[in-house]
């Protein structure tokens, strides 16, 4: 039986109705400018900040990587102090805890100064908390600028945090679905590890194969459990058609017939025995130790799985997400954006700094060799000149990425007051049906008929 972890659904619930008069911003519906309203920093201005992440959350690679990127940024600016800090709450996954925990702060007073939410918040963020518009603070030419550069960000990242066309929301680390597989297991099963499955099908012949030859566990699928969040979940159902959200965002639809079928499909993994029940905390160290063939996950555990096939002594592989039969498969993106939430100008200059930093050349040459993240400048891995380019050469798990980064569907965010308990609601349904053996058509119709009645008034 699946176990959830605690879900953040309940504080937001609680914390919502004390929210409505709290903001990090105030209303901005009014046109791009320009001209920057925050004045620059004086050459000795001290300035004292604070960053909240989730990456800072958990030990290991991304909580090494971030304190060594923030090392730099304190060298590079002696005038300003940054203070790291995790997300406060119960969930031993912080990017849970995230949202509720900015809110308690916002409703405290004490917001961070930069805060890194998840895409799927950005409408929350906007609407509910207000979150400053970068072109407001700093005016459009400069965030346009910072998005350019010796090496641009991807035409498909860039807009990723924008809304009403504007940037609240700089995009700073974020994945696409990626199938990591054993090779070693490919070989040992009689498959052909340079000829990764393409479908869904192809996956189910694999896993079977390496199920019968070496008794290990065929495939995971790290994208239908409420605590893996729904935008790998978006990326299986916009694979065979369908969406989660009617195009105009008014109208759910994870219960359409191409939903049922992507369910439908994970479920039979299950029923034949290929794919185990297991958590998302159990699924991560069966595969870095060499007991499940293939993964499909987020390169955020990139680094993980590395190290466990190092200690290991198997080879880590890494191929674009299958897709249904020949329908072209749909990546969506995982990951979070960079707000400002401070008020004070003297903060947000200085936070907008740290941004600058976090999403420059220098900072994601460091996020991809160490973590896997998507390096979203990504001119730097075929520039000779880069750092990247040659741990690329050698270290090949990113292309499959890049690959899919050109063909993004962005993350959709659920509207109004309610939409985690709309997403934690569809993915429940989800849930249940492929590790519970629900049937998908009932269950995810009756799951959208629950949420629907909470989707905001037309």
């Amino acid at each position: 039986m699946i176990r959830h972890w605690p879900a953040r659904a309940a504080a937001v619930a609680a914390t919502l109705l004390s929210l409505t008069a709290c903001s990090v911003g105030t209303p901005s519906g009014g046109p791009s400018t320009s001209v920057a309203t925050v004045p620059e920093l004086a050459p000795d201005q001290k300035v004292s900040i604070t960053f909240e992440s989730y990456n800072l959350s958990t030990a290991g690679p991304w909580t090494d990587t971030f304190n060594e990127l923030l090392d730099n940024f304190r060298k590079q600016h002696p005038n300003i102090t940054v203070t790291a800090q995790k997300p406060g709450g119960a969930s031993a996954n912080g990017v849970n805890n995230s949202m509720s925990s900015l809110q308690s702060e916002v409703a405290a007073g004490n917001p961070p100064t930069v805060a890194q939410e998840i895409f799927g918040d950005l409408d929350f963020m906007v609407d509910k908390l207000h979150a400053h518009a970068y072109d407001d603070l700093f005016g459009r030419n400069a965030v346009q600028a910072n998005f350019g550069g010796a090496h641009p960000f991807a035409d498909t990242a860039k807009p990723l945090g924008d809304v009403k066309g504007k940037t609240y929301g700089v995009p700073f680390v974020f994945s696409t679905p990626v199938l990591y597989y054993n090779a070693s297991l490919f070989r040992a099963a009689g498959l052909d590890p340079a000829n990764p499955p393409a479908n869904w099908d192809q996956v189910k012949t694999a896993a079977q194969a390496i199920k019968s030859h070496t008794g290990k566990d065929g495939v995971y699928i790290d994208c239908l459990t409420k605590v893996s969040g729904d935008w790998c979940y978006q990326a299986l159902v916009a694979s065979n058609g369908g969406s989660v959200l009617s195009g105009d965002g008014s109208k759910l639809t994870f219960a359409d017939a191409p939903a049922v079928e992507a369910v439908g499909m994970a479920r039979d993994l299950v029923g034949s025995g290929v794919m185990p029940q297991l958590t998302q905390t159990q699924a991560f160290p069966q595969f870095a130790a060499g007991n499940i063939g293939m993964f499909l996950e987020s390169s955020s555990l990139q680094g993980n799985f590395v190290k466990g096939a190092a200690d290991g002594h198997w080879d880590l592989a890494a191929a674009t997400m299958p897709q249904f039969g020949s329908k072209p498969a749909a990546p969506t993106n995982s990951g979070a954006a960079l707000f400002v939430t401070a008020s004070d100008p003297a903060q947000q200059r200085a936070g907008w700094e740290l941004v600058k930093y976090l999403t420059g050349d220098e900072a994601y040459s460091i996020i991809a060799r160490k973590i896997g993240y998507l390096p979203l400048r990504t001119g730097l891995v075929d520039d000779p000149n880069s750092s990247l380019a040659s741990w690329v050469a050698q270290n090949p798990l990113v292309r499959p990425n890049l690959d899919q980064l050109k063909r993004l569907h962005p993350w959709l965010a659920f509207p109004g007051d309610n939409y985690v308990q709309i997403r934690n609601g569809m993915l429940e349904a989800v849930e249940k049906s492929v590790f519970q053996n629900a049937d998908p058509n009932a269950t995810l119709t009756a799951a959208q008929q629950q949420a629907s009645a909470l989707m905001p008034a037309k």
